[in-house]
Formats: C-alpha cells, sequence, structure tokens
C-alpha cells in the first residue's frame, strides 16, 4: 500500500489547499462540474442496486466507486475543498486568503450543483423514456427520498433542523477523512482502499451529503416527489452545507494541522522528574 505517515501526508494537504486556492476560474469549474456529475451518477447506481437487491448495504459497498473515480482524476468536492482550501490559510502560504477560500467555494458549489443537475436529468429522461411515461421504482424511490429528507425534517421543527445539521456533520467528518485517503498512499489502490472505507460507512448511515443531495432532490421533484424548491433549500441544502463545514473543519482538518503539523514539544524524561 505505501502508507505515508500523517506527518508525511498533511503537508500534502496544505499544498493541494493552496494548488486550489489559486487555481483559475475555469479550470476550477470544470473540475466541480465533473465531480457533481460523478458522484450524482455514482448515487444513481448504489439506489438502484438498494431498489432491485432490497440490500442497503450492497448500494452502500459500492457507492464509493464514484467518489474513488473522481477524486483519481483530481476532480473537486465541496465537501473536499471546505477542508483543503483553510489549511493553506492556517499555514500562511503566500497569497492564501480568506478571500482566496471564499471565492474557491463559491465556483465549486455552483460546478457541482451544474453538474449535479445535469446528471439528474438525463437520468430523469432515463427513468421515464424522455419524461413520455410513469417513472420505473428507482426514480419513485428519489420522489419518495426527497419528501422523506425535507419535509419529514419539517415536521419536527427546530429539532428536525438541528438532527439534519448534526447528519451533515457526521457526513463530512466521513467523506473529508476521505479525501485525506487520497493522499494517505502513494499507490492507486492504497488510495482507493482507503477512500472506500470512510465513503461507504457515510452512505450506509444515511448521512447528509450537500453534493448528493443537488442529485437527489432535483431528480425527486421531477419525479413527482410532493415537496418545493424552498423545502429543499431550507430543509436540507443550506444546513446540510453548514453541518458539512463544520463537520469537515473540526474533526478532520482543524484535528490533522493542530496534531500533526503543529505539533506541539514532547515531553522529556526530565520533564517527567520535575513534574515528580
Amino acid at each position: 500500500m505505501s502508507y505515508l505517515a500523517p506527518s508525511e501526508f498533511v503537508p500534502k494537504l496544505i499544498d493541494s489547499g493552496e494548488t486550489k486556492i489559486m487555481m483559475s476560474t475555469k479550470d476550477t469549474l470544470v473540475r466541480a462540474y465533473m465531480a457533481g456529475a460523478t458522484l450524482a451518477l455514482a448515487a444513481a447506481f448504489a439506489v438502484t442496486i438498494n431498489v432491485q437487491t432490497g440490500q442497503p448495504l450492497a448500494g452502500a459497498i459500492l457507492f464509493p466507486v464514484g467518489f474513488c473515480m473522481l477524486y483519481l482524476l483530481g476532480y473537486d468536492l465541496l465537501t473536499g475543498v471546505m477542508v483543503l482550501c483553510p489549511l493553506a490559510v492556517w499555514a500562511k502560504r503566500p497569497g492564501c486568503t480568506w478571500g482566496g477560500v471564499f471565492r474557491n467555494w463559491g465556483l465549486v458549489f455552483t460546478g457541482n450543483f451544474a453538474g449535479a443537475l445535469t446528471t439528474a436529468v438525463m437520468m430523469a429522461i432515463y427513468w421515464t423514456y424522455g419524461f413520455a411515461a410513469e417513472t420505473n421504482p428507482v426514480g419513485m424511490m428519489f420522489a419518495t427520498m426527497g419528501e422523506a429528507r425535507t419535509v419529514g425534517y419539517a415536521e419536527y421543527g427546530l429539532a428536525g433542523w438541528i438532527t439534519i445539521f448534526v447528519r451533515a456533520m457526521l457526513c463530512n467528518w466521513m467523506v473529508a477523512t476521505g479525501v485525506v485517503g487520497a493522499t494517505i498512499s502513494t499507490t492507486v489502490s492504497g488510495k482507493i482502499i482507503a477512500m472506500w472505507m470512510p465513503i461507504m460507512l457515510f452512505f450506509y448511515m444515511v448521512f447528509e451529503h450537500s453534493i448528493v443531495n443537488m442529485f437527489l432532490f432535483p431528480s425527486g421533484l421531477m419525479m413527482g416527489g410532493d415537496f418545493s424548491i424552498g423545502d429543499y433549500l431550507l430543509w436540507n441544502e443550506i444546513p446540510v452545507v453548514l453541518g458539512n463545514l463544520v463537520g469537515g473543519l473540526t474533526f478532520v482538518g482543524l484535528m490533522l494541522y493542530s496534531t500533526h503539523y503543529r505539533t506541539s514539544k514532547s515531553r522529556t524524561p526530565a520533564d517527567l522528574k520535575i513534574a515528580a
């Protein structure tokens, strides 16, 4: 697997954050667009498996194929750059500012949404013979999920909003760990294994991922789901983006940076004698 220790891969994460902040608008948008489109197709693949087999674990095991493909191709998800870009600012890399971070996040959000929406339209055509027939069971599943994960949360008011925020935090704890996995090895097989595990976990636990949801909810609306665009934004996308940001930064970016890059001085035997 050619494993890299944290002291070796954390500087690579910082390098990656610097690169993304400095990247051109065109390249940022193209890479984000393809990331959103690819992850959306993987979500459609996984839900199709779940519907056809009746085994959610089967879809969760195979969903990470999309995540691995897009990262091996150098594409960018919002949930990844939420963690990588701040690392470059904290490390005081030349030219890396919070303005550059917010610019990157805005462009990646836009590209991810456009890519996921493109896949949603193509899959809707596929499920309905170009909107000429009733949707198939997979399309109906997206309509049902869209309702459950918007108005279903709204039924609980503030408690529902807090729940979706926490589920989004848990999601990007795992997804950002998957992003780290892409740098944890020098071999393709090692990268895939390291990325696969946390992504499988988040999908099976039905945590909330902002880019997957950019596909799920437009698909649900096109398939006749009984919820509105406003429901989607207020009771899913907004709290999920915020929860993804907090979860990724808190449990992955900040922790790795503080202990593996800004490492505190270790104690010595002399220190132990003084303490005694």
